[in-house]
Formats: C-alpha cells, sequence, structure tokens
C-alpha cells in the first residue's frame, strides 16, 4: 500500500512520461474507455460486469485504471455481497469496516481491477436521501472514523479506493439539476470535514458529483476540485467524474480540476479540447498536471509489492460470505424488547409474517447492486431450520389468518423497504426505480396496519424486523408489539443473520447510526423536487438537542441480550492537544455481548453557536458473563475547533468542554465530565 511519500516518488517519472505524450495520448489518459465488449456486458450484463477504466499509455508502460464500483461489494461478476454501508455503521466497529475492505479489495483484484469506487461519504440532511443506505450514518466523526478504515483496508491490497461524492450530493431524484448553498462553517464542520480525513489518510481518488454546490456543477467547481482539494487539502491523488453526466462542459472541468470523464469521452473529446486550448479557456498545463496526477499514482499503485496472490477463487470464497454474515449479526439493531427475544428454539409453532420475508433483499439495484450475489432470506432459513413448524403468511393474508397468529409461539413480522422504495435514481430513463422517500419516512400503510393487527392477536410474542436504509418512523405502531429489531439491508446472509439474533444464537450489539424522531417536522425539510436546495448547521440528533425535541431513540441506542454497566467515568490525561478518558464497562448479565462506548463533548462559553454535544469517540467491546473493561476514549482538540469565516480558517477555542460518556446520546444516562485543555508546558 504506498503512502503518500511514496507515491510522490514517482512524480518525476510520470513528468517524463507526459512529456513524451501525444495530446490525443492525454485526453486517452483522461477519459473512460468503454470497449465493444464493455458495451455488449453492460446490455446484457449489467452495469459494470467487467471493470472499466481509462486505456493507459502502452507504449510508455503506463497501465490502465481500472473502476470497480459498490458500496456494498464487488458489482462485477458474482461478488459477496456485504450489508449495505448503513448497516455497516451501526457495528461501530472501524476494525471491521476494515476487514470489511481488504474482503472487497481482495475481489477486485481477483477479478482484474485496481480501483474501488465504493467509499460514499456524502452525510444525508435528511434521511430520506435515497442513497443514504451507502453511507455510514448522520454523523461526520462517526462518517470519518468508519470511511479511513475502509480505505486503508482496500488500499493495503494496491487498489486504489475513490471517495465520492465531492461534494453535497444527498438529494436523489433532482440530482442533475439541484444546486446547494451552505455557509462556510457548515460546508467545512459537517460535510467536507470526514472527505478531508480520507484525504489526510491516503485516499488514492476523489469522485464529484453530479449536483451543483453554490450554483456551479461540483465537476466544474475550481473551489472544490482545486482551491480546496488539491491545494488547500494538499491531495496528490487524481479526481475523477460522476458516470455520464457528471461533465458539461469539458474546457471548464478541467481548468477546475477534474482529471478524468468517466466511464466515457462524452466531453472530453480531441476536438473540443482543442478548440479550449485555441480558446485559452483550457492549458496544456493544466492538461499535463491531470495527467502526472493519474500516471503517478496508477504506477504507484500497480507496481507496489503486493501482500498476496489473488486467484479467481476468491471471489465470494467462504471466508468473505462469513465475514459478510459477522458484519449482518454484528449490525443487527435491538430497538425494543419487551421479554419477547430471545424466542424459543424449541417453539412449536413460528409464524412469519410479510411479503419481505422470501425476498433477498440486499438493497437498492443501482450502481452498488451485487447482481449476482445470491442472498438468502429469511423464510428459506426459517424453513431450513424450523421445517414444518413455520407457517408463512403474506402481508395481505394476516387478517384471513387470525388462529394461526393467536395461537403461534413466535410470530415474526418482517417489513420496509424494497429497492423500488429507495435507492439509486436516474430520471426519465426506465433503468431504475427507488430515488427519495418523497412522501413519508414511516412503513407502508400496509405494513402499519400488518402491525397493527398482529399486536392485538399476539402482541406478548411479536416481534417486528425492519429492512431499510436509514431511519424509519417507529410512530403510530411503537406500542403494538413488544419486540423491534432493525436489520438494515443485511447483504448475502442477512437471512441467516436475522433469523440467529431473533432465536438467541447471536446477541444483538449493533447501535443506530442516525436518530429516530417522533415527528419528521423535527427534521430538516428538504424539497426533493427543489432546485435549489439550502442545507443549514443542524441536522440529526444535534438539532433535535438543539431545539429541546425528545427523539423516539436517540442516536447511538441498541440494546442487548445481556445488561452492561458503565462506572467510573473520568478524565485520564489531557494537554494542549488531547483528552483522554476512561470508562469500565461490565457486563452485568448471563450472557456474552457487546456494548459501545460513546464520548460526546459540549462547549462552555464559545465563541459561536455551538450543538448541545456532539459525538467525539466511540468504542465497542466484547464481554462474557460478569467480565470487566476499562475503555479508553480520546478527542483531539483541533478535532473541536470551528471554521471562522472571515480569517478563513479553524479555529481551537481554549474554553471549558463537557465530556458526556454512555452507551447513547440519551442526556439522562450520560456521565458528564467538566475539563479544559492544559496548557503546553
Amino acid at each position: 500500500m504506498p503512502d503518500k511519500k511514496q507515491r510522490l516518488q514517482y512524480t518525476d517519472r510520470a513528468k517524463t512520461i507526459v512529456e513524451q505524450m501525444t495530446l490525443s495520448e492525454k485526453l486517452k489518459l483522461m477519459r473512460g474507455h468503454l470497449s465493444p465488449r464493455d458495451l455488449a456486458d453492460l446490455a446484457a450484463k449489467g452495469y459494470n460486469y467487467h471493470p472499466w477504466g481509462n486505456s493507459g499509455v502502452r507504449r510508455l508502460g503506463v497501465p490502465k485504471m481500472l473502476f470497480c464500483d459498490g458500496p456494498r461489494g464487488l458489482v462485477s461478476l458474482s461478488a459477496t455481497c456485504f450489508p449495505v454501508t448503513m448497516a455497516r455503521g451501526a457495528t461501530f466497529e472501524p476494525e471491521l469496516e476494515e476487514r470489511v475492505g481488504e474482503a472487497i479489495a481482495k475481489e477486485i483484484r481477483a477479478a482484474g481491477g485496481n480501483y474501488y469506487g465504493g467509499v460514499c461519504i456524502n452525510l444525508p440532511y435528511n434521511p430520506g436521501w435515497g442513497r443514504s443506505q451507502e453511507v455510514y450514518g448522520e454523523d461526520s466523526v462517526h462518517m470519518g472514523k468508519m470511511a479511513v478504515r475502509l480505505v486503508e483496508g482496500v488500499q493495503r491490497h494496491n487498489v486504489m479506493a475513490c471517495a465520492k461524492h465531492f461534494a453535497f450530493n444527498s438529494m436523489e431524484n433532482m440530482r442533475f439539476k439541484v444546486s446547494v448553498t451552505a455557509d462556510k462553517r457548515t460546508e467545512r464542520e459537517i460535510y467536507l470535514r470526514h472527505f478531508r480525513q480520507v484525504v489526510d489518510a491516503g485516499c488514492a481518488s476523489v469522485m464529484g458529483a453530479y449536483n451543483r454546490y453554490r450554483g456551479d456543477q461540483c465537476c466544474e467547481s475550481r473551489y472544490l476540485l482545486t482551491d480546496v482539494l488539491k491545494k488547500e487539502w494538499d491531495f496528490d491523488g487524481f479526481v475523477i467524474s460522476d458516470f455520464v453526466w457528471g461533465v458539461r462542459d469539458a474546457a471548464k472541468a478541467i481548468a477546475a480540476g477534474l482529471d478524468v470523464e468517466m466511464p466515457m469521452p462524452l466531453k472530453y473529446r480531441l476536438s473540443a479540447v482543442k478548440k479550449a486550448l485555441n480558446d485559452g479557456t483550457v492549458t496544456i498545463e493544466q492538461i499535463d498536471e491531470s495527467c502526472l496526477r493519474i500516471i503517478r499514482t496508477v504506477l504507484a499503485f500497480t507496481e507496489a509489492k503486493d501482500p498476496q496472490d489473488y486467484p479467481s477463487s476468491l471471489i465470494r470464497c467462504d471466508e468473505h460470505v462469513a465475514l459478510a454474515k459477522e458484519t449482518a449479526l454484528k449490525a443487527m439493531t435491538l430497538l425494543k424488547n419487551d421479554g419477547v427475544l430471545p424466542f424459543d428454539k424449541a417453539a412449536k409453532k413460528i409464524v412469519i409474517v410479510g411479503d419481505l420475508a422470501k425476498d433477498g433483499n440486499t438493497g437498492d439495484h443501482g450502481s452498488s447492486w451485487v447482481k449476482r450475489g445470491d442472498p438468502d432470506n429469511v423464510l428459506q432459513v426459517a424453513e431450513e431450520r424450523f421445517g414444518d413448524r413455520v407457517t408463512f403468511v403474506g402481508t395481505n393474508e394476516a387478517d384471513s389468518k387470525r388462529f394461526e397468529i393467536a395461537s403461534a409461539d413466535a410470530v415474526i413480522a418482517v417489513v420496509g423497504m424494497r429497492y423500488a422504495d429507495e435507492g439509486e435514481y436516474v430520471a426519465d430513463t426506465g433503468l431504475m426505480s427507488g430515488g427519495d422517500r418523497k412522501d413519508s419516512l414511516g412503513l407502508h400503510e400496509e405494513d402499519i396496519r400488518l402491525i397493527e393487527l398482529l399486536g392485538s392477536l399476539n402482541k406478548e410474542r411479536t416481534a417486528v424486523v425492519l429492512i431499510g436504509g436509514n431511519m424509519l418512523m417507529l410512530d403510530p405502531w411503537y406500542d403494538s408489539v413488544n419486540g423491534i429489531l432493525m436489520a438494515y439491508y443485511p447483504g448475502v446472509r442477512g437471512g441467516e443473520a436475522i433469523i440467529e439474533t431473533l432465536f438467541g444464537d447471536n446477541n444483538p450489539g449493533g447501535k443506530l447510526p442516525f436518530v429516530i424522531v417522533r415527528d419528521e417536522k423535527d427534521l430538516p425539510q428538504v424539497d426533493w423536487k427543489a432546485e435549489e436546495q439550502y442545507y443549514g448547521y443542524y441536522h440529526g440528533y444535534r438539532r433535535l438537542d438543539k431545539e429541546g425535541k425528545p427523539p423516539r431513540l436517540p442516536y447511538g441506542f441498541g440494546l442487548s441480550y445481556t445488561s452492561f454497566t458503565l462506572k467510573d467515568a473520568g478524565l485520564e490525561n489531557t494537554d494542549a492537544g488531547y483528552a483522554v478518558f476512561s470508562v469500565n464497562i461490565t457486563n452485568t448479565g448471563k450472557r456474552s455481548g457487546s456494548e459501545t462506548a460513546q464520548l460526546y463533548i459540549g462547549f462552555r462559553d464559545s465563541a459561536v453557536d455551538r450543538p448541545v454535544r456532539t459525538l467525539a469517540d466511540f468504542r465497542r467491546v466484547y464481554l462474557a458473563p460478569g467480565e470487566s473493561k476499562n475503555v479508553t476514549l480520546t478527542v483531539n482538540k483541533s478535532d473541536l475547533a470551528y471554521y471562522d469565516e472571515e480569517k478563513e480558517k479553524f479555529v481551537e477555542e481554549d474554553i471549558g468542554y463537557t465530556a458526556y460518556i454512555g452507551n447513547c446520546n440519551d442526556k439522562n444516562s450520560l456521565t458528564e465530565i467538566p475539563f479544559v485543555f492544559n496548557d503546553p508546558a
């Protein structure tokens, strides 16, 4: 895995190569090239069946950049479908995400690729954004910590990681038209922060977004691509466009710093670039700079020593499928349990209700779809395990199956979203469904009626399994049942993960990577059809805290089949640069399980408006019954700086702070610790 220092050592060699290239060769390097085989596969087998990329420069020894999409795993071939990124965010386990990154990278290398376009880190301003299942959650700190480890895992196998979509890409149906506006504090502290983190971690590439920011196309924004990314952040890699519709004007894009148009030359054509050179709207130096960045990065990764071989047998191998299941198990988030779960494995009559129980529901059918993943489903797994003890009832059949439901020892309702409800959307093409959840953030009316019916018939033995990529409203049906499990889109072995969790083989320990509100009006309002949208500083749990509105369930919340105590939280060490806290966690129950310690920071006497508290660190630990562990949590002073718009820089404050330590953002259960950063010695 070549780090930045190693990559920069290729600068002189890349310059020498660029000096020998013709303008035609430079343009071929700066655009994707879909071969006849690729186009045939697109029509017959689907998007990105084989890696896509540029043509390299064969005569000068420059290899091709070969792109493979997929936050859920390799889109090409019959690969391992991992749980969606939001589910992986619910694990609150960066170390696990690094392992997922390694597995995906191994499959990319086995498929002949060297470039991964799946580090999706756009922050949902509102959870109705259709593609929010592709990101880790609503909090920038959490997003950054998870994404950095994904990048490190991917690039350990010399696969170039690409962070996307830069920036403010969190409206789906209007993504080709909308112009997002935000003030500079919001831009830097909330929406660009985690992009900066992955750049600092050595991410090789960045993808521009379809939308506009402050009126400029993001792929044609010199402010975003050159001023911020390449100059201010000292990014040494290359920037690609979002596919097909990312570039509107070749001259503007090249001048702004967009190095590669993907996946084919719709705008980066030789005739258009020659005209731009003659007009002076593009300089040859800008073209050479793009080529240098591409060559330097590709050479550094393709010539680095591989840690292993990458045979085709790695693609969807048993080890990776097992990892996908492990991830799904760790993501399972128990939202309510009034004595119903886990179900008794000896239950004589198990009724599974809901059409979604029969679906291998892995998420949307857009560019992240692992089309040939062959996932299981809840009903299939239950029938394999429990045989004729299982009865299935379709969503619209429940009213006629009242006796079966009322007499069951275990009732499992599987409800929620499908790819048609949320996901990637391409307007007016008919290629994809999904899009933003425009009408409601709740369940379908038929699902609500179903849950209320089940509750009226057999509340004490009914559990609801929720499928979806972001927040689902729990009202008005929350009190109708005694158990609720959030499963997200759980991947290739999601059915096994759900059944094993419901029947106690797996002790759930996932935590909500988003807040669940009582009223949708408590969220920032978005006009999903707008061509202009303002993003404010507050969203999610920080907005509710600021406005004093109680959530239905707080950010970071998740129950377990065992119990934990968090005691003796305190400040361990502090100096000018950081503060270290510790808390002792004990498993006080009778089952092994996991708990996640969370550190939030509040601000006293700040010069600017601040959140009530904001996430700073988290750590998940696994404990046997009676076992205790001392967990440390750290915050850097620089991470608490605010962006001064007049000075155009981050400002660290020498003020009083308050640390809040607990297992979720519930003000009544958090331990408060006032502290200051000590002056330098």
